[in-house]
């Protein structure tokens, strides 16, 4: 269900929640809470699968409208996914361009629900960014596992691939995200999404 999913200031693929990559059905007792079910400012920490690179991103979610915003650190670029709208909104400022394209997922997964795609297996427990979590083993279409933590109301605050730890939340917040947030600009020219 989740963002899926582009690199290098791009979404990460690292954030599975929201490009829902997972194929088995879930049971209800057996997943975890993968939608935050309170409006959320997250600062992650992304590490480049080979280690190699290191970037921060930031991640705001509204539940009223199950809107998200991911904003790489550094970068004129953000995104902007609305679940009731299907779309994924790419905002270039430097440019002064937005593409608008389908939403990278299937379905979202509804806040205070637990995950409905996928395989889980709990692990345990863990702190990250001074937050509670649960560790779960997932894996991805491809048959890769990856270690999830999620808090108890559905916030992402840990990936890790391979023992890597690929995504790590640096600070939380549960505050307010104002429409502000998720508006897109006036005035950029539609382009084209990019494609491979």
């Amino acid at each position: 269900m989740h963002a899926l999913c582009v690199s290098g200031g791009a979404l990460i693929a690292g954030l599975l929640v929201w490009c829902g990559v997972t194929v088995a059905p879930a049971q209800a007792q057996d997943a975890p809470f993968i939608t935050p079910s309170a409006d959320t400012d997250v600062l992650y920490e992304v590490t480049s699968p080979t280690g190699d690179a290191v970037m921060k991103q930031r991640m705001r979610w509204q539940v009223s409208s199950l809107r998200q915003r991911l904003d790489p650190e550094n970068s004129p670029v953000f995104m902007i996914t609305s679940w009731p709208d299907h779309t994924l909104t790419v905002v270039d400022e430097g440019r002064k361009r937005e593409s608008v394209m389908p939403a990278p997922s299937q379905g979202l997964t509804p806040p205070g629900k637990p995950a409905m795609t996928g395989t889980y297996a709990r692990l345990g427990g863990s702190v990250v960014a001074g937050e509670q979590c649960t560790l779960w083993r997932t894996k991805d279409a491809d048959g890769h596992s990856s270690d999830v933590c999620y808090t108890a109301d559905g916030i992402l605050l840990q990936v890790a691939q391979g023992g890597q730890i690929t995504v790590r939340a640096l600070t939380v917040s549960r505050t307010a995200q104002p429409d502000s947030v998720f508006a897109v600009p006036a005035g950029l020219k539609t382009e084209a999404p990019a494609t491979p």
